[in-house]
């Protein structure tokens, strides 16, 4: 089919509005029947329309894709609004770390990530899992073929991210969090109940190698896991990103 540029714009607009998850610069060019670099085009054009402070939202490119974000100056309304809808993800700090530690090794293996942390984490990564922040990517070819481990596409977007080559220092990790997350109170301080003894066991492990690797007549301090992945990553090379921005609420 031919479109007007006029007609093309307003398409893909309605397209993305309705997507639930970014469309790809493909996946849009199937729907209107136009060539790829036609339909380039045209994005830039409409991304260019929503750059006005009239607009509340914008078409932003992540994850491979586009999608619709309410801007950074109205975010605090809106996390308002969706905080009265529904109850935010809540991780626990074992929960972020793991995430934090699967981010920057991916793919890794949960023998891996265990070393980092240094407890045992197979409860958490299901729940990552769970919340689909997470997601498996084959196995390593080592003895016994252990799962990989990678962040998800959900992961991408809660996060405002378009590659992985935006995410930020490790420093900011826990505050990008949060955001992403909606509300001050994503990260939850303490383990719900469902998780209550997995928390016990890690934080006994944790106690039991803190000991294990302090020397004789001296407490030892155990770093922590956003440290020990700073130390394997040399994380200080990844610059700082612009923080997400939230999704439109429809």
């Amino acid at each position: 089919m031919t479109m007007t540029p006029i007609e093309l714009k307003s398409a893909l607009e309605a397209i993305i509005y309705a997507a639930d998850e970014p469309a790809t610069v493909e996946q849009l060019a199937a729907a209107v029947g136009e060539e790829k670099h036609v339909v380039r085009a045209a994005l830039d054009e409409l991304v260019g329309s929503y750059g006005s402070d009239e607009r509340g939202v914008e078409i932003r490119a992540v994850a491979g894709g586009y999608r619709v974000y309410t801007k950074p100056q109205h975010h605090d309304v809106v996390r308002r609004f969706i905080k009265s809808l529904r109850p935010p993800l809540r991780l626990t700090m074992p929960a972020l770390e793991t995430l934090a530690v699967i981010a920057y090794k991916q793919p890794a293996t949960q023998p891996e990530i265990q070393e980092i942390r240094g407890v045992n984490c197979a409860g958490v990564i299901q729940t990552l899992l769970e919340r689909r922040l997470i997601t498996t990517a084959g196995r390593k070819q080592v003895i016994g073929r252990p799962i990989l481990y990678r962040t998800s596409k959900e992961f991408m977007m809660r996060f405002g991210l378009s590659d992985l080559d935006e995410l930020p220092s490790l420093k900011e990790f826990e505050a990008l969090a949060r955001e992403a997350l909606g509300t001050e109170d994503g990260i939850a301080g303490a383990p719900p109940e469902a998780e209550s003894a997995e928390a016990t066991s890690e934080n006994s492990e944790a106690a039991a190698d803190t000991r294990a690797a302090a020397p004789a007549g001296t407490a030892g301090a155990e770093p922590t896991a956003t440290d020990q992945v700073g130390d394997a990553t040399n994380a200080d090379a990844v610059g700082p990103t612009e923080k997400a921005a939230g999704r439109s609420a429809r």
